[in-house]
């Protein structure tokens, strides 16, 4: 049987045993509520039935802005509509409309001492900068780059309005061990993934107009990435402020024919103008909110997220994204059908649940930076915490141990409540083994700042981030359905369900007791 078949099938039965209308409990006084009843409503054989749908080649991998994406959107859509769990909205739309651009690779005219250089050849744009010019007669060199409380680049220099120029790497002291770690060890700040995006925070933080990076080691890789019309896509109008360009060594050495060798940060005379002007395809993508208003304080927002979206179809290849992120968008169908039974039998939860489905996560977070950052639909100052599922239906094969663990980010970075109230409903409910390794700042994988979650965390509301880590399988073709540990998904949905419920129906809100990091 055809698969279109299956998923019209599949749709039409979960249409005719929902019910069409939101119906309040006429029992004057009901049972107090136990919320095992309702977390043993979550299991594996339909948790399992719907990944096999949202994950299948019909969705053809779900890529942004794509056939696949809007045909998961509607089938996210229609399993609320069966549940009568109503529209976040007030207009009762289930979607929540995130304009996006595809980047095409600007036009640059970029000449220093009166010398053009090119792009790709010479340099590449790292970053979606808005259209718009820098002319300077002198280039800041700020060595590494670094910000750190053991090291800092900056900390005799002022760089507002200026173009600074930074290199790879990080210092040494006279016996060879790192500045920094104390030891033969390098810090975050030589990492691949670390030092890209943190010398580009460091320089953006106290006001750099641009920055000119010399990674010799990467820069053959960065050409390919940056370079041409590779189909960056952002948040429509989103520009950055700052110009961001690796730079290769011709062009590093013509600035400072010494860059490989100094080491004082100092002031460069060098005539330097840039005109830069960006050219895009805009476009429309969404996100999937539904919602349980609470009974006494509804006022106060649990948020409940997953993506939607995945990698699409590569080189004729679907990548169906089971895992990343079926899993967790299946999970949260799951938490609203409970949540949604014991209403119906007269348990409302005392806060409101939104259930989000983001858009445009692989894409650089964009579906949640735009619910936090431009349109939430509920205050932010009224969202209590996000407990956000990122991948949760299989295991990490390097990891020692019991199958039955999740990885938890995030728990304790914000509220100390909530990290304790985490650990509680596992001790009461479940006996997973919940692992902090990806918890710590230094993590060199920087998995806290690479969910959804982030851009809640960010704007100061505690997160908890529930992932089970990588696998050979990640972003590739073979992250199929039939790969996941179904056992595995169930128990990790109940957990964060019976966190959210805790969340939602204890006296106090949760307090934020640390700073944003």
């Amino acid at each position: 049987m055809k698969k279109s078949v299956i998923l019209l099938s599949a749709t039409l039965l979960a249409f005719s045993c929902g019910s069409t209308q939101e119906k309040q409990t006429t029992a004057k006084t009901p049972e107090p509520a136990n919320p095992i009843e309702y977390g043993n409503t979550i299991t594996s054989a339909e948790l399992k039935e719907m990944l096999y749908i949202y994950a299948s080649d019909e969705f053809e991998g779900r890529l942004t802005g794509a056939k696949g994406q809007k045909m998961a959107v509607e089938y996210l859509k229609q399993q609320y509509i069966n549940m009568d769990v109503k529209a976040a909205k007030a207009d009762g739309n289930y979607f929540q409309d995130v304009p996006l651009e595809i980047m095409e690779a600007p036009k640059v005219n970029f000449t220093v001492n009166g010398k053009t250089f090119t792009m790709v050849d010479d340099y590449v744009s790292a970053s979606s900068s808005k259209n718009g010019s820098v002319s300077v007669n002198e280039i800041v060199f700020a060595d590494y780059g670094i910000d750190d409380e053991k090291y800092d680049s900056y900390a005799s220099l002022d760089v507002k309005g200026k173009v600074v120029l930074i290199r790879s790497g990080e210092p040494k002291s006279a016996d060879g061990n790192y500045v920094i770690s104390g030891t033969d060890e390098s810090s975050s700040w030589s990492n691949f993934r670390q030092e890209y995006s943190a010398k580009r925070d460091a320089a953006e933080k106290r006001g750099a107009a641009a920055v000119l990076f010399y990674y010799p080691e990467v820069y053959e890789m960065a050409s390919k990435r940056f370079g041409g019309s590779n189909g960056r896509m952002s948040l429509k109008g989103e520009g950055e402020s700052m110009y961001y360009f690796l730079i290769n060594t011709d062009l590093a050495k013509a600035i400072m024919p010494s860059i490989e060798t100094a080491t004082k940060s100092k002031t460069i005379s060098v005539p330097m103008n840039m005109e830069y002007v960006n050219s895009a395809n805009e476009f429309m993508s969404e996100n999937v909110a539904a919602f349980i208003k609470g009974s006494e304080k509804p006022d106060e927002i649990i948020v409940i997220s997953a993506h939607l979206d995945h990698e699409g179809i590569k080189d004729g290849e679907i990548y169906n994204g089971a895992d990343d992120d079926g899993s967790g968008t299946v999970a949260i169908v799951e938490i609203a059908e409970a949540f949604k039974t014991a209403v119906k039998n007269g348990h409302r939860p005392k806060r409101s649940i939104l259930f989000l489905h983001v858009t445009g996560e692989e894409k650089g977070l964009l579906g949640s930076q735009y619910y936090t950052d431009m349109e939430p639909l509920f205050p932010l100052a009224n969202t209590v915490a996000n407990l956000n599922i990122d991948m949760i239906g299989r295991t990490d094969p390097k990891r020692t141990g019991a199958d039955n663990y999740i990885y938890l980010i995030g728990s304790d970075k914000l509220s100390t409540e909530l990290h304790n109230i985490s650990e509680e409903m596992n001790e009461t409910y479940m006996n997973i083994e919940l692992d902090y390794t990806f918890n710590d700042d230094n993590d060199p994988n920087r998995f806290y700042y690479r969910s959804d979650h982030y851009n809640f965390a960010k704007n100061n509301i505690p997160v908890i981030f529930y992932f089970n880590g990588t696998h050979d399988d990640y972003h590739q073709p073979s992250d199929t359905p039939d790969k996941i540990r179904y056992d595995l998904l169930e128990n990790r949905t109940r957990l964060v369900f019976y966190t959210a419920w805790e969340l939602a129906n204890r006296e106090n809100r949760i307090k934020v007791d640390k700073a944003v990091k």
